[in-house]
């Protein structure tokens, strides 16, 4: 597979566009349709906990198929999406103000719930074996702790989240804050649109190509781009500045973006990079091009002043990464300019600074390295597969509040590898090989995905916090996840931390948060866990559960303890990277070098085993394991 990938790509170089074929039909609605825009959802009720006497917000999410009509000539394409939606509807969450969003399954499949990018409990995080069969819900309790950023909501379920993902199950949950809202020459409102990008393959009758249906195991590259749902849309704009939140919801492809203005085709235009997976960069950045892998964010601001009256497009690089180009894999969509605008534009520049980014306290030396690479016709981190076993599976065990170095590389053949480490965000430190350099905007920016393209090799610095517990680490190329390109770290319990963190949440397998089956009747009649009085139990069963409450204090904890547990550190201790007020600085124990699965120093930790099985839902042959935290 990987040589005949290198011949496709070594003839597809030399020849002309209009030589690049279509795998689908093809489609001749090119910037034709508008742009969809997702729906916002609201809480379906708001209830005050009288033990916190704080609002928690309480959202429902119905899993279940819709009908498209794709190709206008041909039949409609079955998908599978939140609310039937296509993308998800969009959560506009504020910062400090906690939600549970009750999920449920009347889908055809199994599914789990990742919130990307949310610092979130272990047993609500998405953990791939965690999962919600057909007929249940779960309840995920979500902290919206953390400063303004693009979040999104997608599938994670063991084996199948390619799958579902491709048939429409992802969705933005943007969380705002009072400080974000207050910088000048920022878009806001009806100016600041979230687009989803995704590259699908479909059939002769307009139904979707089946990754599973079709046994495919390298990557789905798709020749048929959509945004919000809808292939190759225009959008008409006024003659304004504008903020797009862009978002790579697809399985398989990387995009090298720019714009292009129609009047003068084979020129970019500058677009300013102002946000990324974890908030707003340091400071803006001018570019003409923005490279976004799977499951990035980049947050831009386009000037559609100068361009009154004219079209200005959005294309795609050819030859990106080891993507195969189709006829059409150099358009997005189109913005039509109009002559007038509305309301109040502001004259206002962007700031020289948008926040003080709380990036970890640099430190010398690599802690794990971890190489990713397709091997023995399977997809390896450091010749483990997800598979291997509970305990194989464990790579890495940072000590909570830990700062560690991680190199990760790219094992070659043919292939590029979005990386992505729940629960935390990361600073991206060196890149060598393929592209050569951390580009200006990953410069000023945390992350939380990574994209290690053909050759390269990154070191990414994190601080390992604000919970201990189970969780993850992929490739977000979904073929090569389902096919088992996954592991998981442990953040390990401090055993002398000296702060009483008395629920803890360190097995995302817990019974207790597990999904639960319900009569169908019920949900229609609003009735037994979805009456009124079973919500509202629910709630203050969340909200008593000290989940997210007291992070300032335990967090508060962890920096004095480090302080006192590492030596020669002094005040270069770190903040959460939650806040994007205060610069926060910290130091880790000491470093182990290369792949290591024991604590990162001498000091005394607890490591949790958590024993919960799971019965597995593929029908492939692969094998899902059972869940330890080692």
């Amino acid at each position: 597979m990987t040589s005949r990938l290198l011949t496709l790509l070594a003839f597809y170089a030399t020849v002309a566009v209009a030589d690049f074929p279509w795998l689908s039909p093809v489609y001749d609605q090119i910037f034709q349709v508008a742009l969809p825009i997702p729906i916002v959802k609201v809480p379906l009720k708001t209830h005050t906990s009288p033990a916190t006497g704080l609002p928690m917000d309480y959202y429902e999410v119905e899993i279940k198929p819709l009908e498209v009509q794709v190709y206008p000539k041909l039949g409609k394409t079955r998908l599978v999406g939140y609310d039937g939606q296509n993308p998800g509807p969009t959560f506009h969450m504020t910062r400090g103000r906690e939600a549970v969003v009750r999920f449920i399954n009347n889908g055809d499949r199994a599914n789990s719930v990742h919130l990307h990018g949310s610092y979130t409990r272990a047993p609500f995080d998405g953990w791939a074996e965690d999962t919600t069969e057909p007929g249940q819900y779960k309840d995920y309790y979500y902290p919206n702790g953390q400063n303004a950023r693009t979040l999104w909501y997608h599938d994670h379920a063991i084996d199948h989240t390619a799958e579902n993902a491709y048939y429409g199950q992802a969705g933005f949950y943007i969380l705002h804050d009072p400080d974000e809202l207050k910088i000048p020459g920022l878009p806001q409102g009806d100016f600041d649109i979230p687009l989803a990008l995704a590259a699908k393959r479909y059939n002769p009758d307009g139904s979707l190509w089946d990754p599973e249906a079709n046994n495919e195991e390298t990557s789905v590259y798709g020749d048929v781009f959509h945004v919000n749902g809808q292939p190759w849309p225009f959008l008409k704009v006024e003659p304004r500045k504008y903020r797009f939140r862009v978002l790579n919801t697809g399985i398989s492809r990387s995009y090298q973006l720019y714009f292009e203005p129609d009047k003068t085709p084979g020129t970019r235009s500058q677009m300013t990079v102002v946000g990324s997976d974890a908030g707003l960069t340091q400071s803006p950045v001018k570019t003409t091009q923005l490279d976004i892998s799977i499951a990035e964010r980049w947050e831009i601001v386009f000037d559609f002043t100068g361009f009154s009256g004219q079209n200005v497009t959005l294309k795609n690089n050819r030859q990106v990464a080891a993507d195969i180009d189709y006829n059409s894999t150099d358009k997005v969509m189109r913005f039509v300019v109009g002559t007038a605008t509305t309301g109040i534009v502001s004259k206002d520049e962007l700031p020289a600074v948008l926040r003080t980014v709380p990036f970890p306290t640099p430190k010398t030396g690599i802690d794990r390295s971890f190489e990713f690479q397709h091997s023995n016709s399977r997809w390896q981190i450091n010749d483990h597969v997800w598979s291997d076993g509970p305990e194989a599976r464990v790579l890495a065990k940072p000590e909570r509040g830990a700062i560690e170095v991680w190199e990760l590389k790219n094992g070659g053949g043919g292939w590029s590898h979005p990386i992505h480490i729940h629960l935390v965000d990361f600073q991206i430190t060196s890149r060598v090989g393929g592209r050569g350099q951390v580009l200006p905007y990953e410069a000023v920016s945390l992350k939380d995905v990574i994209w290690l393209d053909t050759g390269e090799t990154v070191k990414v610095i994190a601080r390992y916090a604000p919970w201990d517990g189970l969780y993850m680490f992929h490739c977000h190329n979904l073929i090569h996840e389902d096919h088992e390109m996954m592991a998981a770290f442990n953040v390990t319990v401090l055993a002398d931390l000296g702060y009483n963190d008395t629920t803890r949440f360190l097995d995302p397998m817990e019974p207790r948060y597990r999904a639960v089956s319900y009569p169908a009747s019920d949900l229609a009649a609003r009735t037994g866990a979805f009456s009124d009085s079973a919500i509202n139990d629910k709630l203050d069963f969340f909200a008593n559960l000290d989940a997210y409450a007291h992070e300032a204090d335990a967090d508060a904890a962890l920096v004095s303890y480090w302080k006192t547990h590492v030596a020669g550190v002094g005040s270069t201790l770190s903040t959460s990277t939650k806040s994007s007020s205060t610069v926060g600085s910290s130091s880790s124990s000491s470093k182990t070098s290369g792949t290591s699965s024991g604590s990162s120093s001498g000091k005394a930790s607890t490591t949790t085993t958590v024993k919960s099985s799971t019965t597995k839902t593929s029908t492939t042959s692969k094998s899902s394991g059972a869940t330890s935290a080692t």
